[in-house]
């Protein structure tokens, strides 16, 4: 499957951006591309009823999670907007959700929404009564989905209104979504197995960043993976990383994994090193799951420096992306025992190695159920197609997160959408220059 071509880039919004010219129209979604306005003066109809927007702004502190769609209109009302709706990504990806009960799901990859979606990028769409601004929803580097906001006619100050109203509204999701079952519910489209519901509370967001690093993962199948699992986290300017493959495909391999992401991240916030990390995991599952194992590998990254040093306990080596090509072992490491066993099979401490990043280098660490996946004819996807599907993407101008959607889509379609493995990919990358 060919990556997509790659995100274009557009000039400066002027006020009214319809009948200012600015920008292209694409194929036939009818839609207008824009870029970040300027900070433009409103005029005497721009308006905007602080105290009531004040009186909103407080209320949705204490405002359920089923009541974002109304609060969402009137914030825009307040705003001088017509109307705004909020759509959430569902847990694959591929459909937007709308948060009413009238409007239709929307595709990921074809529609107007979609392109918000999936470019990060505000897109402008004519509708019988003015026009649509889809403006993404992200939490830092987190996509959540996309709102759309109703106007009679578009101009620098409504536009930057709405990505005001997407910010509010994506603060406000995150910091609900975390115990609403409603919301959750929602973004599923089937049901959802017992190992992959309970190991599903113990994953982080897909992607967490900043200026000097993003990391961002993705794992299948979305409803019943059980032995596979990631965690990534920030510890001041440190990035920590991590991928798990526990033995078997059942409740038990969901409980190791869960298990083993505690006892990190209880290491890792009782102030840990890397090798205290991979130690905490050892004892653990020594422990309390004696019978049980995990291969993995564990990153720690200063987002400073760029200095990487990882230990990796019986899996497939990490893959280190450099200059739009694979630096053949660069990552690769002598073998040692999988997590839970190392008192078992050796009595030296873990082995943590060490390199220097260079500025837009990328790392990837996956499980063996990505480059196994096999199609109709038994050929496997490869681990050759996995990295040059990568650096494609990115080559084609595609953000960290979406490079990874499209992956694991595409691995789902090599194997029709019946993958005999968990497969689960983590790419993060060291990216100082735009500090």
């Amino acid at each position: 499957m060919p990556p997509p071509s790659p995100r274009p880039r557009f000039g400066t919004i002027v006020p009214d951006v319809r009948e200012a010219g600015i920008g292209v129209r694409l194929g036939s979604e009818g839609v207008i591309p824009v870029s970040d306005p300027p900070h433009a003066s409103a005029g005497s109809d721009a308006a905007v009823d602080e105290n009531r927007l004040e009186e909103l702004i407080v209320g949705a502190q204490m405002a359920l999670p089923f009541e974002l769609p109304v609060l969402a209109n009137q914030c825009a009302s307040a705003l001088g907007l017509d109307t705004a709706l909020i759509y959430l990504v569902d847990l694959q990806q591929q459909l937007l959700i709308p948060l009413d009960d009238v409007s239709e799901p929307l595709p990921v990859d074809h529609s107007s929404a979609g392109w918000a979606y999936r470019t990060v990028s505000p897109r402008v769409a004519d509708a019988d009564d003015g026009v649509i601004v889809w403006i993404p929803l992200v939490d830092g580097a987190e996509r959540l989905g996309v709102l759309a906001v109703r106007a009679a006619s578009l101009d620098g100050v409504r536009l930057r209104r709405s990505r005001m109203l997407a910010h509010l509204l994506a603060m406000l999701i995150t910091s609900k979504r975390g115990y609403s079952d409603w919301l959750a519910g929602l973004t599923r489209t089937e049901a959802m197995r017992l190992p992959a519901e309970m190991l599903r509370a113990f994953l982080p967001s897909h992607t967490i960043g900043s200026r000097r690093c993003v990391s961002t993962a993705v794992l299948e199948p979305a409803y019943d993976v059980a032995g596979d699992a990631f965690d990534h986290s920030v510890v001041k300017d440190v990035l920590h990383t991590m991928i798990l493959d526990s033995m078997g495909h059942d409740l038990t391999a969901g409980l190791t994994a869960s298990v083993a992401m505690a006892a990190a991240r209880n290491a890792r916030r009782g102030g840990g090193d890397l090798a205290d990390i991979v130690g905490s995991l050892d004892q653990t599952l020594a422990q309390w799951l004696p019978d049980h194992f995990a291969t993995g590998v564990l990153c720690r990254l200063d987002a400073v420096t760029g200095v990487l040093r990882w230990v990796n306990c019986g899996h497939p080596p990490p893959l280190l992306i450099r200059g739009e090509r694979v630096l053949d072992g660069a990552l690769d490491s002598p073998p040692q025992p999988p997590i839970g066993l190392a008192g078992q099979l050796t009595p030296e401490a873990r082995q943590v190695h060490e390199t220097t990043l260079e500025p837009g280098d990328c790392v990837l660490l996956y499980t063996d159920g990505v480059v196994e996946a096999r199609d109709a004819d038994g050929a496997e996807f490869g681990l050759d197609r996995f990295a040059d599907f990568i650096i494609r993407s990115s080559a084609a101008g595609q953000r960290p997160a979406e490079v990874l959607r499209l992956l694991i889509h595409a691995v789902l379609d090599y194997q029709r959408n019946q993958l005999r493995d968990d497969a689960t990919i983590l790419l993060f990358e060291w990216r100082p220059q735009y500090q």
